[in-house]
């Protein structure tokens, strides 16, 4: 990776990693238009790699990938040596689910379905927060308002 010229505007690169190709559609739309640079990865392995590879500033994770659990993803991104925030969702939502999210290191936990206004505003703060090294600065899902539940 090529450092940036000083001066030079440094795009923050989303990683984004889930299996459903609408929500893969939608989270490259909404978050392109927000002038975010999007990665994305299908299954846990790719994601994992990605992680490695494009050292991205935030990772959007589901839950449940084909090959196995999202989790291992948070993991791995709390492990890199510069680590990014990480924002979990699920179609699944649980308290158990929720506390996992962010025990594994996850800065937020949303719900399927939730609404555009609610993931950017998810994306906006996890990125001015930064990683959070206790685990968490969000332990509410949202509902699809994009409200806490």
């Amino acid at each position: 990776m090529t450092p940036a010229r000083p001066g030079a505007i440094v795009r923050k690169r989303v990683l984004v990693v889930d299996d459903e190709a609408d929500f893969l559609a939608t989270y490259e739309r909404l978050l392109r238009r927000q002038g975010y640079d999007v990665i994305v990865a299908t299954t846990r392995v790719a994601g994992i790699a990605a992680v490695a590879r494009e050292h991205p500033h935030l990772v959007i994770s589901d839950l449940r990938l084909p090959d196995g659990d999202g989790l291992d993803v948070v993991r791995a991104a709390r492990g890199a040596i510069d680590p990014p925030s990480v924002i979990v969702v699920t179609g699944y939502p649980s308290d158990e689910t929720r506390r996992a999210a962010l025990a594994a290191g996850a800065t937020a936990f949303l719900a399927k379905p939730f609404a555009a206004a609610g993931l950017l505003a998810a994306v906006g703060s996890s990125l001015a927060a930064g990683p959070d090294p206790a685990g968490g600065t969000d332990s509410r899902p949202l509902d699809p308002g994009g409200r806490s539940a």
